[in-house]
């Protein structure tokens, strides 16, 4: 028995997300039908992140084991992709691992990406690909508000209110927003995060941004630890899962 470590890109926006659930598409399904079609043996894969409907990946990880012939990791990762057209999901890379390796539990930090085009005129090339604000943001007063959420915090006002983490302490190691043009980003950096954390992180930020909120708004809260203090979540399209470190 093998244990193969994949990276993994793609668009979320045809998936109920990463996770199986019936009468869905999702992605792990789509990759474990893959990895079945061509060595004719079931498997399970591992993510190391359970991405929600719509949110897309460019370096999501996962592990399977496999009792097969022997290939090579390039082959490997040739073979699945062969089995994954037409759909927008790509392995980037397949690696042998040791037995012990874990996809989700090994994983030491997280890089999320949000992006956003702000600007008046309807998305084209970015349709799904980015969250449209129309009104004028104001992205330095957004990184300097977001520097009050870095550190360990009770985050329980930027979680979902079905969110089944037993602990809403969360500890956030960067949080940088930039903007390029019309183009917004923010990078968001630490071991793991609560449902909806970043969507929801987001929209409370632009709300800094417009100017209706301070960052006195944003620590009140923060501080309230209540889900109907925070903003709006943010729509998924904008949200990448980038890179996971071991």
């Amino acid at each position: 028995m093998t244990r193969w470590k994949l990276t993994i890109e793609y668009h979320g926006g045809p998936y109920c997300g990463w996770q199986r659930q019936d009468g869905q598409p999702s992605v792990q399904q789509y990759i474990e039908e893959a990895i079945q079609k061509f060595s004719q043996k079931e498997v399970r894969i591992q993510g190391a992140g359970r991405t929600d409907t719509g949110v897309h990946a460019l370096g999501q990880v996962a592990h399977f084991d496999l009792e097969y012939r022997e290939i090579s990791a390039h082959d490997m990762a040739k073979a699945i992709n062969a089995h994954l057209r037409p759909q927008p999901i790509t392995i980037l890379k397949a690696e042998i691992v040791d037995s012990e390796f874990h996809a989700r539990f090994h994983a030491k930090n997280k890089l999320y990406r949000y992006k956003i085009v702000n600007r008046y005129g309807p998305l084209s090339v970015d349709q799904g690909l980015a969250w449209q604000v129309w009104k004028p943001l104001d992205a330095d007063a957004m990184h300097k508000a977001a520097q009050l959420l870095v550190g360990t915090h009770d985050f329980t006002t930027f979680r979902d209110t079905d969110c089944q983490a037993k602990s809403p302490i969360r500890t956030i190691d960067r949080i940088d927003i930039k903007r390029n043009g019309e183009h917004i980003t923010m990078e968001v950096e630490g071991k793991s995060f609560l449902h909806h954390q970043m969507r929801n992180t987001i929209g409370s930020l632009t709300l800094v941004g417009e100017g209706k909120w301070t960052k006195d708004d944003l620590q009140d809260a923060l501080d309230a630890r209540d889900r109907t203090k925070g903003g709006m979540t943010a729509p998924p399209d904008g949200l990448y899962l980038v890179r996971i470190d071991y």
